[in-house]
């Protein structure tokens, strides 16, 4: 009787539910070739082709010797890398890491950063300097879970797209991501630099690289727009928080992509295997090749961490979901650390360590956020003491 008057319920409720709709999905045949805003460079699909990624690299090392007044042959100076990871209100320790080095005054500027999902947001702060700290700081200790999303009812998980709205969330990054920081992005581009962001298109089951600072120089009149999104889609957590349906032209027509946060496909990335092709062949023919150092900011921990599960349908399926984040994460870790030896670049790591003991109470939980942003800041200003290997 009660699955009956379940069923007559839900069929009753669906007439009058306004569902989510979205427009016409990409042909699967044309992913790659959709446009958002027509700008040849404006993204990357690392999974099916690296080429252009790999010209965008080399387009950038180009206007970073033009900038400098360098020679062809002449040696670029040491190139910079940070590549920042998901970890939702774990990014308050990478965000205090980031505050703290700019406090113990070493942290260069970087040639290249890279960010998914909570740090694709500390990443874009990250490439425009230390004059943009207070900003950083504020996102990571000032916000409470009400300023990030609104929670929608239990029927969401039915008649909704995720269990949250995440429109505070778009008002927060518009506050941040305006003309001047666009301004920023797009003179750092200029320079020679990349900002790099990474979603999950989901009905292409893959993911894509977003060139912000191509964006940003391109002077569309969408850039701001899109990039907002972008960094919104970043962010969200399937299910959790709704993903970002973006807009794009195809043979003239107009379809609709679905994005989700990054971290569905990496937790953290610095380059694809093809794009230092180039180093490494120098480097076997024994020839002299731009010093180059990558730091790689993990936020969240490496140890396992070890917690009951109930003999329950959702407990063990939340586990394991958590058990395949956590190794996704360290995967990356290691994939990372094995690029960077097979191309000569100096690796660093930085994660949440085992003297951090606090627990989180609840998502975004503001206590906790400091307390972790405040354990990053206090170990990067006097000097953070990196991991040259991961661990084990």
């Amino acid at each position: 009787m009660l699955g009956l008057t379940a069923g007559i319920g839900t069929t009753l409720v669906l007439p009058s539910c306004n569902l989510p709709e979205r427009g016409m999905p990409v042909p699967s045949l044309g992913t790659a070739r959709a446009a958002v805003l027509g700008i040849a460079n404006e993204r990357f699909f690392p999974i099916t082709d690296t080429a252009g990624l790999e010209k965008e690299f080399l387009a950038a090392s180009e206007r970073a010797r033009l900038v400098r007044g360098l020679t062809v042959d002449a040696p670029l100076p040491r190139v910079q890398m940070l590549a920042v990871s998901g970890g939702a209100e774990n990014g308050a320790f990478g965000a205090g890491l980031m505050c703290g080095w700019s406090e113990y005054g070493s942290r260069p500027t970087f040639d290249l950063v890279t960010g998914v999902s909570t740090g694709a947001l500390t990443a874009t702060f990250v490439f425009l300097g230390s004059k943009y700290d207070g900003q950083l700081r504020s996102v990571f200790t000032d916000l409470n879970p009400a300023d990030i999303m609104i929670q929608r009812g239990p029927m969401a998980a039915l008649f909704d797209d995720a269990m949250a709205d995440n429109l505070p969330l778009l008002n927060v990054i518009s506050a941040h991501m305006n003309e001047a920081m666009l301004t920023d992005i797009a003179a750092g581009y200029d320079d020679g630099r990349l900002l790099l962001v990474a979603t999950t298109h989901l009905d292409a089951r893959q993911p894509v690289i977003w060139n912000l600072g191509a964006i940003a120089r391109s002077g569309h009149p969408k850039a701001l727009n899109i990039m907002r999104r972008i960094l919104l889609a970043s962010a969200a957590v399937p299910g959790a928080l709704p993903p970002t349906m973006i807009d794009v032209t195809l043979d003239g027509h107009q379809y609709q992509e679905m994005h989700v946060d990054g971290g569905a496909v990496a937790q953290a990335f610095l380059y694809p295997a093809g794009v230092n092709k180039r180093r490494r062949e120098k480097i076997a023919r024994h020839q002299a090749v731009a010093p180059a150092v990558a730091y790689v900011i993990r936020n969240g921990r490496l140890d396992p961490e070890w917690a009951a599960v109930e003999r329950r349908t959702l407990g063990i399926t939340m586990a394991a979901i958590l058990t395949m984040i956590t190794a996704s994460g360290n995967n990356d870790i290691a994939r990372m650390y094995q690029s960077t030896r097979r191309d000569g670049i100096d690796f660093n790591l930085a994660y949440i360590g085992k003297d951090f003991t606090a627990d989180v109470p609840a998502s975004l939980d503001q206590a906790f956020m400091r307390e972790l942003f405040d354990y990053g800041y206090q170990r990067a200003r006097h000097g953070y003491e990196w991991a040259k290997q991961p661990p084990g």
